[in-house]
């Protein structure tokens, strides 16, 4: 109940907004987080990537295991699925779309890559990310795994 709840929020959220474009600066802002995350996973450092979310116990994950709350639980939820770096893999990804919400609020949507030894896998991903103390940070992310090849 709770998944379909932040999904409809969510798109409640996308739908009943009038989007905004982003600066240029914010863009750049946002992407540069983005990238430092995937950076991080790459070198398998759980932590460094986990840089890129708010640290609060507000935020929330949204897997094929239902929602995790909070950023300790979000990180753990890691560890445990990502143990060492041949489940983790190298992680790429493609941006399908990113959008300004309100002030401080943006959307990204985009498709996720994990180039692994044990076979590769793909899927989609939703991020929430919010301005906060003058940096952007992942809020909600909402990612599943369309397929493993």
């Amino acid at each position: 109940m709770k998944v379909l709840l932040i999904t409809a929020t969510i798109f409640l959220i996308v739908s009943g907004c009038d989007t905004q474009e982003l600066a240029d600066t914010e863009i750049s802002e946002i992407t540069e987080t983005f990238m430092m995350t995937k950076d991080a996973w790459n070198e398998g450092n759980l932590e460094k990537f986990m840089e890129g979310y708010h640290k609060s116990e507000d935020i929330v994950f949204v897997g094929s295991a239902g929602p995790i709350y909070g950023y300790d639980a979000t990180l753990e939820r890691y560890r445990t699925s990502y143990p060492d770096t041949t489940i983790m893999g190298k992680l790429d990804f493609e941006i399908l779309k990113l959008y300004k919400v309100d002030k401080k609020t943006a959307l990204l949507i985009g498709k996720y890559y994990l180039t692994r030894t044990i076979g590769n896998a793909r899927g989609y991903y939703t991020l929430v990310w919010q301005k906060i103390d003058g940096k952007w940070v992942i809020i909600a992310d909402h990612s599943s795994a369309s397929e493993t090849i």
